[in-house]
Protein backbone atom coordinates (compact mmCIF):
# COMPACT_ATOMS: atom_id res chain seq x y z
CA UNK A 1 0.00 0.00 0.00
CA UNK A 2 2.39 2.26 0.50
CA UNK A 3 5.36 3.42 -1.56
CA UNK A 4 8.72 4.90 -0.69
CA UNK A 5 7.94 8.25 -0.85
CA UNK A 6 8.34 11.33 1.63
CA UNK A 7 4.47 11.76 1.73
CA UNK A 8 3.02 8.67 2.10
CA UNK A 9 6.12 7.66 4.59
CA UNK A 10 4.68 10.68 6.69
CA UNK A 11 1.16 9.25 6.08
CA UNK A 12 2.43 5.82 7.74
CA UNK A 13 3.75 6.72 10.55
CA UNK A 14 1.17 9.02 11.60
CA UNK A 15 -1.10 5.83 10.63
CA UNK A 16 0.94 3.54 12.63
CA UNK A 17 1.24 6.06 15.79
CA UNK A 18 -2.68 7.14 15.96
CA UNK A 19 -3.67 4.00 17.86
CA UNK A 20 -1.11 5.35 20.53
CA UNK A 21 -1.77 9.25 20.64
CA UNK A 22 -2.71 10.23 24.39
CA UNK A 23 -4.48 13.59 24.19
CA UNK A 24 -3.77 14.07 28.11
CA UNK A 25 -0.19 13.53 27.55
CA UNK A 26 0.08 15.69 24.69
CA UNK A 27 -1.79 18.78 26.47
CA UNK A 28 1.04 17.92 29.48
CA UNK A 29 3.90 18.29 27.36
CA UNK A 30 2.15 21.43 25.80
CA UNK A 31 1.03 22.97 29.28
CA UNK A 32 4.39 24.80 29.79
CA UNK A 33 5.00 26.08 26.79
CA UNK A 34 1.74 27.75 27.32
CA UNK A 35 2.60 28.92 30.59
CA UNK A 36 5.57 30.23 28.98
CA UNK A 37 3.50 32.23 26.22
CA UNK A 38 1.34 33.56 28.90
CA UNK A 39 4.29 35.25 31.19
CA UNK A 40 5.70 36.54 27.70
CA UNK A 41 2.12 38.36 26.91
CA UNK A 42 1.53 39.60 30.81
CA UNK A 43 5.02 41.19 30.29
CA UNK A 44 4.51 42.49 26.94
CA UNK A 45 1.43 44.24 27.70
CA UNK A 46 2.38 45.11 31.38
CA UNK A 47 5.48 46.68 29.51
CA UNK A 48 2.94 48.42 26.52
CA UNK A 49 0.42 50.05 29.80
CA UNK A 50 3.36 51.67 30.97
CA UNK A 51 4.81 53.15 28.05
CA UNK A 52 1.50 54.48 27.14
CA UNK A 53 1.10 56.03 31.11
CA UNK A 54 4.16 57.57 30.19
CA UNK A 55 3.13 58.82 27.04
CA UNK A 56 -0.14 60.34 28.24
CA UNK A 57 1.72 61.97 31.59
CA UNK A 58 4.21 63.53 29.08
CA UNK A 59 1.26 65.07 26.69
CA UNK A 60 -0.32 66.73 29.98
CA UNK A 61 2.81 68.13 30.82
CA UNK A 62 3.63 69.80 27.82
CA UNK A 63 -0.32 70.36 27.03
CA UNK A 64 -0.43 74.30 28.54
CA UNK A 65 3.23 75.11 28.08
CA UNK A 66 4.14 78.15 25.87
CA UNK A 67 7.78 78.88 27.29
CA UNK A 68 9.75 77.03 24.83
CA UNK A 69 12.38 75.98 27.25
CA UNK A 70 9.90 74.74 29.52
CA UNK A 71 8.77 72.21 26.47
CA UNK A 72 12.11 71.29 25.96
CA UNK A 73 12.58 69.94 29.69
CA UNK A 74 9.67 67.88 29.84
CA UNK A 75 10.86 66.63 26.78
CA UNK A 76 14.52 65.76 28.06
CA UNK A 77 12.99 64.29 31.61
CA UNK A 78 10.41 62.29 29.43
CA UNK A 79 13.24 60.89 27.33
CA UNK A 80 15.27 60.19 30.02
CA UNK A 81 12.32 58.60 31.94
CA UNK A 82 11.85 56.31 28.62
CA UNK A 83 15.61 55.25 28.56
CA UNK A 84 15.07 54.45 32.20
CA UNK A 85 12.03 52.24 31.39
CA UNK A 86 13.37 50.60 28.36
CA UNK A 87 16.29 49.52 30.43
CA UNK A 88 14.11 47.92 32.83
CA UNK A 89 11.81 46.45 30.46
CA UNK A 90 15.13 45.11 28.41
CA UNK A 91 16.44 43.49 31.76
CA UNK A 92 13.23 42.22 32.82
CA UNK A 93 12.73 40.59 29.45
CA UNK A 94 16.30 39.21 29.33
CA UNK A 95 15.43 37.89 33.51
CA UNK A 96 12.33 35.92 31.87
CA UNK A 97 14.10 34.56 28.81
CA UNK A 98 17.44 33.18 31.68
CA UNK A 99 15.11 31.77 33.76
CA UNK A 100 12.30 29.98 31.71
CA UNK A 101 16.15 28.49 29.72
CA UNK A 102 16.77 27.73 33.36
CA UNK A 103 13.22 25.74 33.95
CA UNK A 104 13.70 23.90 30.54
CA UNK A 105 17.10 22.70 31.49
CA UNK A 106 15.51 21.12 34.62
CA UNK A 107 12.29 19.52 32.89
CA UNK A 108 15.02 18.12 30.35
CA UNK A 109 16.43 16.94 33.04
CA UNK A 110 13.70 15.30 34.96
CA UNK A 111 12.38 13.63 31.51
CA UNK A 112 15.42 12.16 30.55
CA UNK A 113 16.36 8.83 30.41
CA UNK A 114 19.16 8.89 32.14
CA UNK A 115 18.75 12.17 34.47
CA UNK A 116 22.00 11.43 36.18
CA UNK A 117 23.82 10.93 32.72
CA UNK A 118 22.24 14.97 31.56
CA UNK A 119 23.22 16.15 35.35
CA UNK A 120 26.73 17.80 34.40
CA UNK A 121 25.22 18.83 30.77
CA UNK A 122 22.43 20.83 32.62
CA UNK A 123 24.99 22.19 35.23
CA UNK A 124 27.23 23.31 32.29
CA UNK A 125 24.31 24.74 30.51
CA UNK A 126 22.91 26.78 33.45
CA UNK A 127 26.35 27.81 34.11
CA UNK A 128 27.00 29.36 30.72
CA UNK A 129 23.57 30.55 31.01
CA UNK A 130 24.05 32.52 34.11
CA UNK A 131 27.80 33.49 33.17
CA UNK A 132 25.84 35.15 29.93
CA UNK A 133 23.13 36.74 31.85
CA UNK A 134 25.47 38.47 33.70
CA UNK A 135 27.58 39.36 31.00
CA UNK A 136 24.06 40.87 29.69
CA UNK A 137 23.24 42.88 32.53
CA UNK A 138 27.11 44.52 33.12
CA UNK A 139 26.81 45.36 29.46
CA UNK A 140 23.21 46.90 29.70
CA UNK A 141 24.02 48.90 33.15
CA UNK A 142 27.48 49.74 31.24
CA UNK A 143 25.22 51.36 28.31
CA UNK A 144 22.95 52.57 30.39
CA UNK A 145 26.11 54.56 32.19
CA UNK A 146 27.33 55.98 29.17
CA UNK A 147 24.30 57.37 28.35
CA UNK A 148 23.52 58.87 31.42
CA UNK A 149 27.13 60.50 31.26
CA UNK A 150 26.83 61.72 27.51
CA UNK A 151 23.33 63.02 28.84
CA UNK A 152 25.05 64.61 31.68
CA UNK A 153 27.84 65.99 29.63
CA UNK A 154 25.40 67.77 27.29
CA UNK A 155 23.73 69.44 29.87
CA UNK A 156 27.17 70.96 31.33
CA UNK A 157 28.14 72.25 28.12
CA UNK A 158 24.56 74.53 27.59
Amino acid sequence: MFKNTPFEAIAKSMTDAAPKFNADAMQDAIKPVQDNLKVWADLAQNQAKEAQAAIAETMASIQDIKDPQAAFEVMKASAEAGMAMFAKNLKDATSLSFGQFHSTVDAIEKAHPAPEAFSAVAKNLKAAATTAENALETAMEKGAAAAGTTASKARKSR
